[in-house]
């Protein structure tokens, strides 16, 4: 979703992304990969947490899952919702 639909939207801090899973034999949902609204692929060197939360810049409930890219550490969210949309929040 582009930044001009996100404004229609109403949220501009809520970035959904395209992210390349993995999924255990014991039903978990590892996040391995994401595309960035400009289209850069990152890499996630390491999961280092999941847990239930709300994201409370950009709105939105599901699993928050903490993850290590570059050396640094963001949250990416994986929906409740029907679809199971990945969102981050954008950075200001």
């Amino acid at each position: 979703m582009d930044e001009q639909t996100q404004k229609l939207l109403g949220n501009d801090c809520k970035v959904y992304v395209s992210v390349n899973e993995d999924r255990t034999a014991d039903g978990r949902i590892l996040p391995r990969s994401f595309v960035w609204e400009d289209g850069v692929r990152y890499e996630i060197d390491h999961v280092l947490d999941v847990r239930r939360a709300a994201s409370l810049r950009a709105g939105g409930v599901g699993l928050r899952y903490t993850v290590r890219i570059q050396g640094r550490e963001r949250f990416m969210w994986l929906e409740d919702d029907d679809a199971g949309r990945w969102f981050m929040e954008r950075r200001e």
